[in-house]
């Protein structure tokens, strides 16, 4: 095998068990290779965001924007595993995704049933004593529009074929038929009734000890190893620039990504075109 395409399959095969685990391929397999009714066809808007390398960029920019919500952080703090175990609980997003997007009915069915049941069980109050659930559905509703928004922006700055706006459109509605079935009520199904949910909610956010602490995480001191640290620093800043002006004034992102601000785009494409080359290509697919 030559040396660029074993380099290739090497970093492919990397990224791929960070973000879906140690047994990622079988994984991959079982979710686009069982045969059976799916939620979205292959040509929904939702496959086509989630199958882009662009939502490595949306996916952080959706972190450090729930971030912002008080409540909705002081939970993920206190029962996510996010501090001792931030890659585990990626791989399991990522799970979810994977199966609601490209599974069977039946995996996303199980999969829907299964965050719902976590979600009884998170309950507790902040450090300011205001009690919460994690079935709320105004804290639900926060954690959808979040990542809605984010993983649609920076697919329509990042990705390999952005989305017109009937396509948009129809995005947006795909995810509202995963929230409602995770609780969320009255999903925003448009990209115009997105902004203005997003917009709506502003009042709600703010910074807080375990935001800081969040963002501090994410931006400055993830764990990985040192040749992936300055990749990581671009994407990392390409996922600040993508949020909203005012909650990018509202986060407490590091100066050395400030300093990159101005060069989060070049960045970002350069990264994600990177991803891009050494991702495998989805099962039954016949290239990138």
């Amino acid at each position: 095998m030559p040396l660029i395409r074993r380099l290739r399959t090497k970093a492919g095969d990397a990224l791929l068990r960070r973000v879906a685990g140690p047994t990622a391929h079988r994984k991959r397999a079982r979710i686009h290779g069982t045969p059976g009714p799916r939620w979205f066809a292959p040509d929904r808007p939702v496959r086509t965001v989630h199958a882009d390398a662009s939502m490595y960029v949306g996916g952080l920019a959706a972190l450090l924007l729930q971030s912002l919500h008080p409540v909705a952080m002081a939970a993920v703090w206190a029962h996510s595993g996010f501090r001792g175990d931030p890659w585990g609980r990626l791989q399991r997003t990522s799970t979810f995704l994977a199966e609601t997007t490209f599974g069977t009915a039946h995996d996303a069915e199980r999969a829907v049933e299964r965050v719902r049941r976590v979600h009884e069980r998170v309950v507790g109050q902040t450090s300011g004593g205001v009690p919460y659930r994690a079935s709320d559905p105004s804290l639900l509703s926060w954690v959808h529009i979040a990542e809605t928004y984010c993983f649609l922006e920076a697919h329509q700055r990042y990705g390999r074929s952005p989305l017109t706006g009937r396509q948009a459109d129809a995005y947006v509605a795909d995810m509202a038929s995963v929230a409602v079935r995770l609780g969320v009520e009255d999903p925003p199904l448009t990209l115009d009734a997105l902004v203005a949910s997003l917009r709506s909610r502003r009042r709600e956010l703010g910074t807080t000890v375990e935001s800081a602490a969040t963002a501090r995480y994410l931006l400055v001191s993830p764990p990985l190893p040192l040749p992936a640290r300055l990749p990581y620093l671009l994407l990392a800043t390409a996922a600040v620039d993508l949020l909203p002006r005012w909650a990018r004034e509202l986060l407490p992102v590091p100066r050395r990504v400030r300093l990159l601000l101005r060069f989060a785009r070049p960045g970002g494409l350069a990264v994600t075109a990177a991803i891009r080359w050494a991702t495998p290509p989805l099962p039954g697919t016949a290239g990138r």
